[in-house]
């Protein structure tokens, strides 16, 4: 009989986990420890070791797995152990947030096996952070005025780096983005908000980087995000007042400028089939949509 252990993560199994990420390398939002601990209470999951590999264990009635995280030469034993104990407590096998280079890689290990099925809503939108930066050529034409009417409404513009020193204004700025967003009547808005306060809560113990937009002297718009990899800056949580203008492609392009510019990449994670927010994400040109979807057996 196959003994597995899944936990939800606690902060203090970043130091445990994090090298099992850091082995992996992926761009994936999702497979970073904030996200795992920021979302552990909206989308129930446990993490665990198996044969030397980090598995994201999501619960309820149908548990799926993801992908194995660690050295590349475990893959296979960990998930013939997956598979193996699945078939133990009589659940189907599956796995949740496949890439397609991972299910190269599945495919390479078990021909035939498994089919995938890709979901356009969790795709990743990644984009280069030189272009996000410079903001040059005709395509960005529409970002870059949005940016300069910005400046010339608010002349007094300062951007600083999320701190201590900053942190309560950020707070009280999200709480009145909650209050003009309507998030109380809306559950995945709430959630989402939840989220954003317990990233400023949590900042230092999470190892977060955050920028923070000012004009007229108050708080307009805060970015959160973290490394995913050596190359790619995830942002997790974005919020600017919709009524001061250019304050979100001001925002975008500031912290990338002042935050980012060491990666190759920023990930603004994906747009959860909302279609303005799709169609915000496309207007920025991703060099990357990475694809995440669930694999399961023929």
């Amino acid at each position: 009989m196959i003994e597995l252990t899944f936990q939800k993560p606690k902060l203090e199994d970043r130091d445990w986990i994090l090298p099992y990420l850091w082995l992996e390398q992926s761009r994936n939002s999702e497979v970073t420890f904030a996200s795992l601990y920021l979302w552990r209470r909206q989308y129930p999951a446990g993490v665990g070791v198996v044969k030397d590999m980090l598995v994201v264990k999501t619960e309820g009635k149908n548990p799926s797995f993801s992908f194995p995280i660690g050295k590349r030469e475990n893959v296979k034993s960990a998930i013939d152990c997956l598979m193996e104990y699945s078939k133990e407590q009589k659940i189907p096998f599956q796995m949740h947030l496949v890439t397609p280079e991972q299910f190269e890689f599945l495919e390479e290990l078990y021909p035939e096996k498994f089919t995938i099925s890709y979901h356009r809503d969790m795709a990743d939108y990644i984009y280069e952070t030189e272009k996000l930066a410079k903001l040059s050529g005709r395509k960005y034409h529409g970002k870059k005025n949005h940016i300069n009417k910005f400046m010339r409404l608010y002349p007094d513009w300062s951007y600083e780096p999320l701190s201590e020193s900053n942190m309560e204004d950020c707070f009280q700025m999200a709480l009145e983005w909650r209050s003009q967003n309507g998030c109380n009547d809306h559950e995945e808005k709430n959630e989402e908000m939840c989220v954003a306060l317990n990233a400023l809560r949590l900042f230092r113990e999470l190892h977060l980087v955050g920028g923070v937009l000012r004009a007229g002297g108050r708080v307009v718009a805060f970015s959160i995000g973290e490394p995913a990899t050596k190359d790619t800056m995830v942002v997790h949580i974005e919020k600017a007042f919709a009524d001061v203008e250019g304050a979100y492609p001001m925002i975008n392009q500031q912290f990338v400028i002042h935050e980012a510019l060491e990666y190759k990449y920023v990930n603004r994670e994906d747009d959860a089939g909302e279609e303005g927010l799709r169609q915000a994400k496309l207007s920025y040109h991703p060099a990357i949509l990475l694809e995440k979807g669930t694999v399961k057996e023929k």
